[in-house]
């Protein structure tokens, strides 16, 4: 029996679902193919969706139609508008989740969408036809037959887990790796490498003496505290505080115990970690100043027992591990559920890739999140979201569809991927997008809600509601243009502000200008301004605040768009993909290869390439008459 779909996706963690969900949506016919279907989106690591710029793609992926944001709002137990002390650009919204009720949302989320099958099974090679992908064949022997494939294989490409002297095979904790897909694709030309990530240890929360710890509270009275722009219904779980506590020179040395049997250290991990997350170990070897590191402890769920210690990743044996949080305060009669373990993967280099996340060796073949070198459940999600409405795309002959780095942090991290490459676990900051304030958390629907839905993503209920709150955001700006405020409307608002009082009438939006004046408090200070705000339909707060952003900033956002507007021009001129850069002799030899290899869409985009000299970009203008 033949079985034909239209897009088969291998792997059911958050690339996989968004990936699936976004082509069923799209193209009906579409197949999730998992090794555990009670696993969907398991939350591997540490129980959390957004953070620093984290939290800006999550509400990328929300505006475009994707389930992330709303999957999130349902299972929050804390949520927290990370950066408030600094501008707007800085702001993320990151929430602490119950991450069994994660992953059972996301599978009854996924079981209401038409058109879309699962099948539990383990994927061990694909079909080929000459260098077009046309399907999947699984460990059983079943052939699934498909017009492309996106593989969101995560960490379980030919993945090692490491504790102490102890190494195995698997993907995760108690779970078998996958084996033989990873070498069938090396032999198709498409090169490989390793990657190494970690987690740490889980606790039991009754042998925790948290009143020795630092209480860390939720921003319990914003009313913004969801991700979603949608007005998705849900019940609010139970929220929790998160806690903080430190390492000392005590723990350290505890550790230290354990050096010797380390395999980060003795050499048997051989692969690149993440930088920017590093294991206990690695923090104590690298900043052998610091006597001191920040853990935080976050809880796994609304009623588990189980903590979550971030900061503590660690790979040394299981009983020095247990030894050395024992000497951190409030711990000092903890128990553990299971060690911190590192684990080793394969991953394929993404400049093998198109903006699309296509192949560009092998036809019909998308990759996306971890196995693209990236770390973190968001990267993931955006990938497979971006994979999912290209596979559809593509078989509907459809044009693709590539998000702009100002136009998305989205943009930023598939561009940063297919254009630079990793040499080590990719993962999304401010500080990687030039445009920040562009691409801020509070209007990422205003950047992107069309586009989800002109694409067929976005609901037209949530369309609908965009539209009516872009509406009331240019109302407010309107009405501080114009109206003029007298000394006695304002001025006792403004003297208990700690802001100069004025002595005539003035635009309010003078007044909405000053850094210490919060415009949804400042409203209700103005009779009009109540009567105005009191007609509107969506959340008045969101309205206000996304408002006071613009005005406040307005010229700083003027000069960013003037600046993307330049670069855009670039982007604009287009480049052959089949084109030899060999045969452009003025190009240097590093030039050369990594055009080849990397086979830029656009002027911009080569310009991007590391190595790539701005006479490099002279040359290839020249070439193509410009």
């Amino acid at each position: 029996m033949i079985q034909k779909y239209d897009v088969i996706v291998v792997g059911a963690g958050h690339a996989g679902c968004e990936a699936a969900a976004a082509a069923a949506k799209l193209c009906g016919n579409t197949l999730l193919l998992t090794m555990d279907m009670t696993k969907m989106a398991q939350m591997s690591c540490n129980p959390a969706m957004g953070g620093i710029a984290k939290g800006q793609i999550i509400r990328e992926i929300d505006a475009l139609g994707g389930y992330s944001a709303e999957i999130t709002d349902k299972s929050t137990i804390q949520f927290r508008m990370l950066n408030k002390s600094k501008g707007p650009a800085m702001w993320s919204p990151r929430a602490q989740c119950d991450r069994t009720f994660f992953s059972l949302e996301w599978r009854k989320t996924l079981e209401n969408i038409k058109g879309l099958d699962f099948y539990q099974d383990l994927v061990t090679a694909l079909i080929f036809e000459n260098k077009t992908c046309k399907g999947v064949i699984t460990k059983t022997g079943i052939k699934f037959y498909s017009k492309t494939v996106i593989l969101t294989n995560g960490t379980f490409l030919n993945g090692l887990m490491h504790v102490g002297k102890v190494t195995e095979k698997g993907g995760r904790n108690a779970e078998p790796e996958s084996y033989g897909l990873s070498d069938q694709i090396e032999k198709f030309g498409i090169e490989k490498g390793r990657m190494k990530t970690g987690t740490p240890a889980r606790l039991d929360g009754r042998t925790i003496n948290f009143t020795e710890l630092i209480e860390q509270e939720g921003d319990e009275d914003k009313k913004v505290n969801k991700f979603s722009y949608k007005l998705h219904k849900y019940k609010r779980l139970r929220q929790r505080n998160c806690f903080i506590t430190h390492t000392s020179k005590f723990v350290h040395d505890e550790l230290k115990k354990g050096f010797g049997e380390s395999p980060l250290f003795n050499g048997r991990i051989k692969s690149i970690g993440p930088r920017y997350c590093p294991s206990i170990e690695d923090k104590i070897v690298t900043f052998s100043d610091k006597d001191s590191h920040h853990l935080f402890l976050e809880p796994e769920g609304e009623d588990t027992i189980e903590w979550y210690i971030n900061g503590f990743s660690s790979s040394l044996p299981w009983d020095i591990q247990l030894k050395g949080l024992r000497k951190i305060k409030g711990l000092e009669n903890v128990k553990i559920f299971r060690p911190g373990y590192a684990i080793e993967y394969d991953y394929f280099l993404p400049t093998q890739l198109y903006h699309t996340l296509e192949s560009k060796k092998i036809e019909n073949l998308f990759f996306a999140g971890q196995i693209n070198g990236t770390t973190g459940y968001e990267e993931a999600a955006a990938q497979g979201l971006i994979a999912g409405i290209n596979a559809a795309k593509k078989i509907k002959n459809e044009d693709e569809f590539v998000l702009k780095r100002e136009e998305a942090y989205i943009g930023v991290l598939i561009d940063d991927l297919v254009t630079k490459g990793v040499d080590e676990p990719y993962r999304m900051f401010t500080s990687r997008a030039e445009f920040r304030i562009l691409l801020r958390q509070d209007n990422a629907d205003a950047r992107l809600s069309e586009k989800g839905y002109s694409i067929g993503l976005l609901a037209k209920d949530d369309y609908n509601r965009f539209l009516r709150k872009k509406k009331e955001i240019n109302i407010v700006i309107e009405f501080c243009k114009k109206y003029s405020v007298s000394p006695n409307e304002i001025n006792n608002f403004l003297i208990a502000n700690k802001t100069q009082p004025i002595k005539q009438r003035i635009k309010l939006e003078r007044i909405v200008l000053r850094p210490q004046v919060d415009l949804f408090n400042l409203y209700k200070e103005i009779e009009d301004f109540v009567s105005l705000v009191n007609n509107f339909t969506e959340d008045k707060e969101e309205i206000l605040s996304s408002a006071e952003i613009i005005l406040k900033y307005d010229g700083y956002i003027t000069r960013e768009k003037i600046v993307a507007e330049k670069i855009k021009r670039l982007e604009n001129i287009r480049l052959n993909r089949e084109f030899d850069y060999d045969n452009l002799k003025s190009l240097s030899t590093e030039a050369k290869q990594k055009l080849n290899r990397i086979k830029p869409s656009n002027i911009g985009q080569a310009s991007r390439i590391s190595g790539i000299s701005p006479s490099d970009i002279n040359v290839i203008l020249i070439s193509i008459g410009r």
